[in-house]
């Protein structure tokens, strides 16, 4: 008998990187369950998928903002013994003047870029670690290191910030994870074509940089668990090198600050250590 295909679960397939990204893993031998808001979509992927690559697809429609789907979903994937990836890939950007943000743009921008991912790989770790083997990516942006600098774009505030708990949050899981099987990713794409915030009508303009294709950032993910990264740049060949690197600096840092228990002078501090 045969064994069992991989079975991967990718979130925002509908469209973009993860519709890609759905494709390449379905061409790579593993079964799917497909996640979105639009059921149209998925269906019609699902049916490429078993047609082309004689995948089994399930499609689950749900909005990952809303609280008792996302239950629904966590119920799915803690009791799935097959599941060997997690890959929580939907998002939108909730662009917007901080002090002007509707009160639900934010909660549902923290919901499926935060809460959402951390609430589905809380519920597939135990699984995974009990099998020894799996992963979980989160597919982020460069936007998370993005928080200092001054771009041309405005309202990223909360968008940015949310990329940025998800690589950390990453970072930190990969760590917690070490000797156990199972593995975490983040990917920072840059600008990818497609249909989040506009990009597919961007492309091309005058002042916009070039734009990397949903295929390609999805075999970037795809290479990158195969490579053992834990931070996926799809556009930055010494990614690895830099990254380690900004390790070096942030455990600097740490390190400075714990150093002596005393006040810096800067805030009013003296070498007596008042």
């Amino acid at each position: 008998m045969p064994a069992p295909r991989p079975l991967a679960l990718v979130t925002g397939a509908s469209s973009g990187i993860g519709r890609a990204l759905a494709g390449l893993l379905a061409r790579d031998g593993h079964d799917l369950i497909v996640v979105a808001r639009r059921g149209e979509r998925l269906e019609t992927l699902a049916a490429e998928l078993r047609s082309q690559a004689g995948s089994q697809v399930e499609v689950v429609v749900a909005d990952l903002t809303d609280e008792a789907d996302v239950a629904r979903l966590a119920g799915r994937v803690a009791t799935e013994e097959r599941l060997s990836l997690l890959v929580n890939n939907a998002g939108f950007s909730g662009y917007g003047p901080f002090a002007e943000i509707e009160a639900d743009v934010l909660r549902r921008v923290v919901a499926i870029h935060v809460t959402t991912p951390a609430t589905l790989v809380r519920a597939a770790l135990p699984g995974m670690i009990a099998r020894g083997a799996g992963a979980v990516v989160n597919v982020a942006s460069l936007l998370a290191l993005s928080g200092p600098l001054r771009l041309g774009m405005a309202g990223r505030a909360t968008y940015s910030g949310a990329k940025s708990f998800q690589l950390v949050f990453t970072q930190a899981l990969a760590a917690e994870l070490e000797g156990s099987g199972v593995r975490a990713m983040v990917c920072l794409p840059g600008m990818v074509v497609s249909e989040f915030h506009g990009s597919r009508q961007l492309a091309g303009r005058p002042g916009m940089p070039p734009l990397m294709s949903s295929e390609d950032c999805a075999r970037a993910i795809v290479a990158g668990l195969a490579l053992g990264e834990v931070v996926c740049v799809p556009g930055f060949e010494d990614a690895p090198a830099f990254f380690e690197r900004f390790r070096d600096l942030q455990q600097e840092t740490l390190a400075a600050g714990n150093a002596t228990g005393r006040l810096a002078r800067r805030y009013g501090g003296d070498e007596a250590g008042r």
